[in-house]
């Protein structure tokens, strides 16, 4: 079955850096988009799509310019690189994995998803 794993969380300083990353396994990797969201108390919000050899990424308004998807599809793993952390990106980071364009992830409820890694900033 398709499992998605996600590593990487924690609890950092504001203005620090993670990286979370996500190893799939039960699927052929390259054929899928890959991307995060993030749940916070009350909501839900896309953060960041890859497309199949990661050519075209897109990232939320919330995080552009600070975020960065990236794919390894050798090692079946996506990564999101975050920066300059705020104490509201403060949320559980969900992998996925579907197969509906990228661009389209921002209303998007993609076919697998991982268990979710928490991410905590403070301020």
């Amino acid at each position: 079955q398709v499992q998605l794993v996600e590593s990487g969380g924690g609890l950092v300083q504001a203005g620090g850096s993670l990286r979370l990353s996500c190893a799939a396994s039960g699927l052929t990797f390259s054929n899928f988009a890959m991307g995060w969201f993030r749940q916070a108390p009350g909501k839900r919000e896309f953060v960041a799509s890859a497309s199949w050899a990661a050519f075209n990424t897109y990232h939320a308004d919330a995080v552009k310019g600070r975020f960065t998807i990236s794919r390894d599809n050798a090692k079946n793993t996506v990564y999101l690189q975050m920066n300059s952390l705020k104490p509201e990106d403060t949320a559980v980071y969900y992998c996925a994995a579907g197969l509906r364009s990228p661009e389209l992830w921002n209303s998007y409820n993609p076919d697998y998803w991982g268990q979710g890694t928490q991410v905590t900033v403070s301020s």
